[in-house]
Protein backbone atom coordinates (compact mmCIF):
# COMPACT_ATOMS: atom_id res chain seq x y z
CA UNK A 1 0.00 0.00 0.00
CA UNK A 2 2.84 2.41 0.80
CA UNK A 3 4.31 1.79 -2.65
CA UNK A 4 1.00 2.84 -4.23
CA UNK A 5 1.00 6.10 -2.27
CA UNK A 6 4.62 6.84 -3.13
CA UNK A 7 4.03 6.07 -6.80
CA UNK A 8 1.43 8.84 -7.23
CA UNK A 9 3.30 11.07 -4.80
CA UNK A 10 0.17 12.69 -3.38
CA UNK A 11 -2.06 12.11 -0.36
CA UNK A 12 -5.34 14.02 -0.55
CA UNK A 13 -6.07 15.46 2.90
CA UNK A 14 -9.86 15.55 3.04
CA UNK A 15 -12.17 17.72 5.12
CA UNK A 16 -15.61 17.43 3.57
CA UNK A 17 -19.01 18.22 5.11
CA UNK A 18 -20.47 14.77 4.48
CA UNK A 19 -19.60 11.17 3.63
CA UNK A 20 -21.63 11.44 0.43
CA UNK A 21 -19.50 14.32 -0.80
CA UNK A 22 -16.35 12.44 0.18
CA UNK A 23 -17.39 9.59 -2.10
CA UNK A 24 -17.84 11.96 -5.05
CA UNK A 25 -14.56 13.75 -4.37
CA UNK A 26 -12.68 10.48 -3.99
CA UNK A 27 -14.04 9.26 -7.32
CA UNK A 28 -12.78 12.47 -8.94
CA UNK A 29 -9.36 12.09 -7.31
CA UNK A 30 -9.04 8.47 -8.44
CA UNK A 31 -9.84 9.56 -11.99
CA UNK A 32 -6.98 12.04 -11.69
CA UNK A 33 -4.46 9.45 -10.53
CA UNK A 34 -4.55 10.12 -6.77
CA UNK A 35 -5.55 6.92 -4.92
CA UNK A 36 -4.53 7.96 -1.38
CA UNK A 37 -7.41 9.55 0.53
CA UNK A 38 -6.82 10.80 4.08
CA UNK A 39 -10.07 11.42 5.96
CA UNK A 40 -9.32 13.72 8.87
CA UNK A 41 -11.02 13.16 12.20
CA UNK A 42 -12.32 16.73 11.93
CA UNK A 43 -14.66 15.45 9.20
CA UNK A 44 -18.23 14.87 10.48
CA UNK A 45 -18.76 11.14 11.20
CA UNK A 46 -15.23 10.43 10.00
CA UNK A 47 -15.16 6.75 11.00
CA UNK A 48 -18.38 6.06 9.12
CA UNK A 49 -17.00 7.94 6.10
CA UNK A 50 -13.85 5.80 6.12
CA UNK A 51 -15.96 2.66 6.18
CA UNK A 52 -18.06 3.84 3.24
CA UNK A 53 -14.98 4.79 1.20
CA UNK A 54 -13.26 1.48 1.91
CA UNK A 55 -16.41 -0.46 1.00
CA UNK A 56 -16.99 1.43 -2.24
CA UNK A 57 -13.48 1.64 -3.64
CA UNK A 58 -11.77 -1.42 -2.17
CA UNK A 59 -8.32 -1.91 -3.66
CA UNK A 60 -8.75 1.01 -6.08
CA UNK A 61 -8.02 3.49 -3.29
CA UNK A 62 -5.80 3.63 -0.23
CA UNK A 63 -8.08 5.06 2.43
CA UNK A 64 -6.51 6.45 5.57
CA UNK A 65 -7.32 8.53 8.63
CA UNK A 66 -5.80 11.83 9.70
CA UNK A 67 -5.63 14.02 12.79
CA UNK A 68 -5.39 10.95 15.02
CA UNK A 69 -4.44 11.84 18.60
CA UNK A 70 -4.88 8.57 20.49
CA UNK A 71 -4.64 4.81 20.06
CA UNK A 72 -8.39 4.24 20.44
CA UNK A 73 -9.14 6.45 17.44
CA UNK A 74 -6.47 4.68 15.41
CA UNK A 75 -7.99 1.31 16.30
CA UNK A 76 -11.52 2.41 15.38
CA UNK A 77 -10.39 3.82 12.04
CA UNK A 78 -8.42 0.69 11.19
CA UNK A 79 -11.46 -1.44 12.02
CA UNK A 80 -13.46 0.73 9.61
CA UNK A 81 -10.95 0.13 6.82
CA UNK A 82 -8.16 2.70 7.19
CA UNK A 83 -4.89 1.51 5.63
CA UNK A 84 -2.76 4.34 7.01
CA UNK A 85 -2.88 6.48 10.13
CA UNK A 86 -1.67 10.09 10.15
CA UNK A 87 -1.19 12.28 13.19
CA UNK A 88 -0.11 15.91 13.61
CA UNK A 89 2.03 14.88 16.60
CA UNK A 90 4.22 12.07 17.86
CA UNK A 91 2.29 9.60 20.02
CA UNK A 92 4.05 6.28 20.49
CA UNK A 93 0.85 4.43 21.37
CA UNK A 94 -0.69 5.49 18.07
CA UNK A 95 2.38 4.21 16.23
CA UNK A 96 2.37 0.92 18.15
CA UNK A 97 -1.34 0.36 17.54
CA UNK A 98 -1.02 1.11 13.84
CA UNK A 99 1.93 -1.24 13.44
CA UNK A 100 0.23 -3.96 15.48
CA UNK A 101 -2.54 -4.09 12.89
CA UNK A 102 -0.08 -4.03 10.00
CA UNK A 103 -1.05 -0.57 8.76
CA UNK A 104 1.06 2.39 7.64
CA UNK A 105 2.10 4.76 10.43
CA UNK A 106 2.64 8.45 9.62
CA UNK A 107 3.14 10.44 12.84
CA UNK A 108 3.81 14.17 12.82
CA UNK A 109 6.99 15.83 14.01
CA UNK A 110 8.76 19.16 13.59
CA UNK A 111 12.31 19.25 14.95
CA UNK A 112 15.14 16.86 13.98
CA UNK A 113 14.96 15.28 17.44
CA UNK A 114 11.20 14.71 17.18
CA UNK A 115 11.50 13.37 13.64
CA UNK A 116 14.20 10.87 14.58
CA UNK A 117 12.22 9.83 17.67
CA UNK A 118 9.16 9.16 15.49
CA UNK A 119 11.25 7.11 13.06
CA UNK A 120 12.87 5.14 15.88
CA UNK A 121 9.42 4.45 17.38
CA UNK A 122 8.39 2.63 14.20
CA UNK A 123 7.01 5.24 11.80
CA UNK A 124 6.85 4.15 8.18
CA UNK A 125 6.96 7.79 7.08
CA UNK A 126 7.28 10.90 9.24
CA UNK A 127 4.96 13.82 8.52
CA UNK A 128 6.88 17.09 8.75
CA UNK A 129 4.29 19.45 10.18
CA UNK A 130 3.65 22.28 9.92
CA UNK A 131 5.75 22.44 6.76
CA UNK A 132 4.56 25.90 5.72
CA UNK A 133 7.23 27.79 7.64
CA UNK A 134 10.09 25.41 6.87
CA UNK A 135 10.22 25.05 3.10
CA UNK A 136 11.69 22.25 0.96
CA UNK A 137 15.26 23.02 2.04
CA UNK A 138 14.39 21.74 5.51
CA UNK A 139 13.74 18.27 4.07
CA UNK A 140 17.03 18.38 2.18
CA UNK A 141 18.91 19.50 5.30
CA UNK A 142 17.37 16.70 7.39
CA UNK A 143 18.18 13.99 4.87
CA UNK A 144 21.84 14.98 4.59
CA UNK A 145 22.79 13.48 8.00
CA UNK A 146 19.71 11.19 8.22
CA UNK A 147 19.33 9.62 4.75
CA UNK A 148 17.35 6.64 6.04
CA UNK A 149 14.32 8.80 6.86
CA UNK A 150 11.14 8.80 4.79
CA UNK A 151 9.53 12.23 5.06
CA UNK A 152 6.33 13.86 3.83
CA UNK A 153 5.43 17.54 4.22
CA UNK A 154 1.92 18.70 5.04
CA UNK A 155 0.82 22.31 5.27
CA UNK A 156 1.37 24.86 2.56
CA UNK A 157 1.92 22.36 -0.26
CA UNK A 158 0.46 23.57 -3.56
CA UNK A 159 0.85 22.99 -7.27
CA UNK A 160 3.68 25.52 -7.51
CA UNK A 161 5.90 23.95 -4.86
CA UNK A 162 4.92 20.26 -4.82
CA UNK A 163 7.73 19.36 -7.19
CA UNK A 164 10.26 21.23 -5.07
CA UNK A 165 9.35 19.14 -2.02
CA UNK A 166 9.85 15.97 -4.07
CA UNK A 167 13.19 17.20 -5.42
CA UNK A 168 14.27 17.92 -1.85
CA UNK A 169 13.67 14.27 -0.96
CA UNK A 170 10.06 13.95 0.22
CA UNK A 171 8.57 10.54 -0.64
CA UNK A 172 5.14 12.11 -1.17
CA UNK A 173 3.25 15.28 -0.27
CA UNK A 174 0.05 15.81 1.70
CA UNK A 175 -2.26 18.31 0.02
CA UNK A 176 -5.53 19.77 1.25
CA UNK A 177 -7.38 22.75 -0.20
CA UNK A 178 -4.86 23.25 -3.00
CA UNK A 179 -6.06 19.90 -4.37
CA UNK A 180 -9.73 19.97 -3.36
CA UNK A 181 -10.81 23.60 -3.14
CA UNK A 182 -13.82 24.82 -1.22
CA UNK A 183 -15.05 26.41 -4.43
CA UNK A 184 -14.95 23.12 -6.35
CA UNK A 185 -16.70 21.36 -3.47
CA UNK A 186 -19.43 23.98 -3.19
CA UNK A 187 -20.09 23.80 -6.94
CA UNK A 188 -19.75 20.00 -7.04
CA UNK A 189 -17.22 20.54 -9.82
CA UNK A 190 -15.74 17.04 -9.84
CA UNK A 191 -14.04 17.45 -13.27
CA UNK A 192 -12.09 20.41 -11.85
CA UNK A 193 -10.85 18.24 -8.98
CA UNK A 194 -9.83 15.51 -11.43
CA UNK A 195 -7.92 18.06 -13.51
CA UNK A 196 -6.12 19.41 -10.44
CA UNK A 197 -5.23 15.88 -9.32
CA UNK A 198 -3.75 15.15 -12.74
CA UNK A 199 -1.73 18.36 -12.56
CA UNK A 200 -0.26 17.39 -9.17
CA UNK A 201 0.65 13.90 -10.35
CA UNK A 202 2.30 15.34 -13.46
CA UNK A 203 4.24 17.91 -11.42
CA UNK A 204 5.59 15.16 -9.19
CA UNK A 205 6.40 12.92 -12.14
CA UNK A 206 8.34 15.79 -13.70
CA UNK A 207 10.18 16.47 -10.44
CA UNK A 208 11.25 12.83 -10.37
CA UNK A 209 12.58 13.14 -13.90
CA UNK A 210 10.04 10.82 -15.49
Amino acid sequence: MLDLIVESGVVAVMRAPSAEMLLDISQALLAGGVPAIEVTMTTPKAISAIEKLADKFGDQAVVGVGTVLDAATARDAIAAGAQFVVSPVLDRQVIETTRRYGKISVPGAFTPTEILAAWSAGADVVKVFPATRLGPEYIRDLLAPLPMLKLTPTGGVDLKNAGEWIKAGAVFVGVGSALVSKDAMSRHDWPAITATAKAFVEAIRTARGR
